[in-house]
């Protein structure tokens, strides 16, 4: 594994020593990697919605049970299989002091559908329109029936922004967001930090202790617990050979949870210059690259074995997840044969595109020796993590290496990223019948029938024009000081800031 010297986990310390003591009430969080853009409009990494966490209340939240729950809204019901009405908490105020209305809810819903560059439009897609009936109740029309229009108000699409502000700032406003959680933005530093302070009118102040958050990216977990256990932090996310020393460590605490999301490789098929590959246009050549990972053996190898293996984006606990959906079985043979059958000469040059951390570096090292035995020259392209998602959208790779934090609907792991209008379909992925399965998911109410269009996704997508490849599940590891009181780890993630003390 890729390591850094003790002499680099002590510039990490150092850089860290200004920090304010913890008795100040200063909560100081390590992150993988610096998050994008810090507009839930626009933003797309999961680091980012770590700091949405304490900046951008959504209209519902979900809790430890992953039930919806209300949190900037008080309600909603269906008045129709296309008409929702959400009723508002009142006396809640944006970080600028003007009121949160429901003309405050209708123009963040209508700015994430219609912003150009928007995340959330693939999520939100289906709304129509939003009536503002009084300053506490929104209507929501669909053009047709969503089984996942609320579930998706409790990520970023559900965040509510000033208006002002956002007017104000236009394409800047992730500069210095403006929203109604609470914390408020203070500055950020690219690749340094991200601190928030609290928010005295927050509408639940009570429950809010710190009075400071820093968000520091530290892509090398060696450096990240390093400063854990000298204390310059408080919460980290921890690799899982690591996790043994933590629990050795009488001052810290470890907390295990199964992410919603997953690990996996996508593949540009349809994305500019870089899908006009032989890897990108013929499917059986893709098919053997597949055949050539053990993704067990990666997982054993970087990973201490605790990722859920997978061939789809629904872990199992969803009650979606294709239980006869299995990963193949490495088969090197096989895939010999299908690249000879491709025609193409051998080795065969790929590139991978890799977030510049040491365990996915390690993951893609493990995967290239893999597939080196089958006949792929296999070459490692590890860019910043923010830029690497930048390449993509532009279409500068050839397959990368990717995770995404999930969603407690199936849709979330699916539309955006599958579908051919979705926004996240970076490898430019485009099937009809992929496209009409999936929108009829979308509609589809009844849990069994679902399923089944699911299944039916993955035999296509996955089996027949191997659009992607997914990898595992992967495990939430956490570690914190002793001091943290308050801390719900909940399978998406995010780090509440909600009743947490530092004793």
């Amino acid at each position: 594994m890729i390591r850094k010297s003790l002499a680099a986990a002590c510039i990490g310390l150092a850089a860290l020593a200004a920090s304010p003591p913890a008795e100040a009430q200063n909560f100081r969080i390590g992150l993988r990697e610096d998050p994008d853009i810090l507009d839930p409009t626009l933003a797309r990494t999961f680091v980012g919605r770590i700091v949405f966490a304490g900046l951008c209340d959504k209209l519902f939240e979900i809790n430890e049970r992953l039930e919806i729950v209300p949190q900037l809204a008080t309600g909603y019901r269906w008045d129709d299989p296309t008409t929702l009405t959400i009723t508002l908490r009142q006396g809640v105020r944006f970080h600028d002091g003007e009121p949160m209305t429901a003309e405050s809810v209708a123009y963040s819903l209508n700015r994430h559908l219609t912003m150009q560059g928007s995340f959330r439009r693939g999520e939100i897609g289906s709304m129509q329109s939003v009536e503002v009936v009084d300053p506490q109740t929104v209507r929501v029309k669909l053009r047709e029936p969503f089984a996942p229009f609320v579930s998706q108000l409790t990520d970023r699409a559900g965040m509510i922004v000033s208006p002002r502000a956002a007017e104000a700032a236009g394409r800047n406003f992730g500069n210095r967001p403006v929203c109604a959680g609470p914390m408020r933005f203070v500055e950020r530093v690219a690749q340094d930090r991200i601190v928030l302070e609290r928010f005295p009118e927050y509408w639940d102040a009570g429950r809010v202790h710190v009075q400071r958050v820093s968000y520091l990216p530290i892509p090398d977990g060696n450096v990240r617990l390093a400063n854990l256990q000298s204390g310059a932090l408080d919460l980290v996310e921890i690799e899982a050979n690591d996790v043994r020393t933590v629990q050795r460590n009488n001052r810290l605490r470890v907390t295990m949870t199964d992410e919603l999301g997953y690990q996996g490789i996508t593949f540009n098929i349809g994305n500019g210059a870089r899908a006009q590959t032989p890897f990108g246009q013929n499917p059986r050549i893709r098919e053997a690259f597949e055949l050539a990972i053990d993704r067990a053996a990666v997982n054993q190898v970087v990973f201490e074995g605790v990722h859920t293996l997978t061939a789809q984006p629904l872990p199992p606990a969803n009650p979606y997840h294709v239980r006869n959906f299995q990963p193949e079985p490495r088969n090197v043979a096989r895939a010999r044969q299908l690249l000879a059958e491709a025609g193409v000469r051998t080795p065969l040059p790929v590139e991978m595109t890799v977030p510049n951390n040491p365990d996915l570096r390690q993951a893609a090292e493990v995967i290239q020796a893999m597939v080196r035995e089958a006949g792929f020259d296999l070459r490692i392209n590890a860019m910043e993590f923010a830029s690497s998602l930048q390449a993509a959208v532009r279409g500068e790779f050839e397959t990368y290496l990717l995770a995404w934090s999930g969603r407690v609907d199936p849709d979330g792991n699916t539309w955006t990223f599958i579908h051919s209008q979705g926004p996240q379909n970076d490898g430019k992925y485009s099937n009809p019948e992929v496209d009409r399965l999936l929108n009829a998911a979308r509609v589809e109410t009844d849990a069994e029938k679902r399923r089944e269009l699911y299944a039916q996704v993955w035999t296509i997508a996955l089996r027949q024009d191997r659009h992607r490849m997914y990898l595992w599940h992967r495990k939430q590891i956490v570690a914190h000081s002793a001091r943290l009181q308050g801390f719900r780890p909940i399978p998406d993630g995010l780090i509440r800031i909600q009743d947490l003390r530092i004793q």
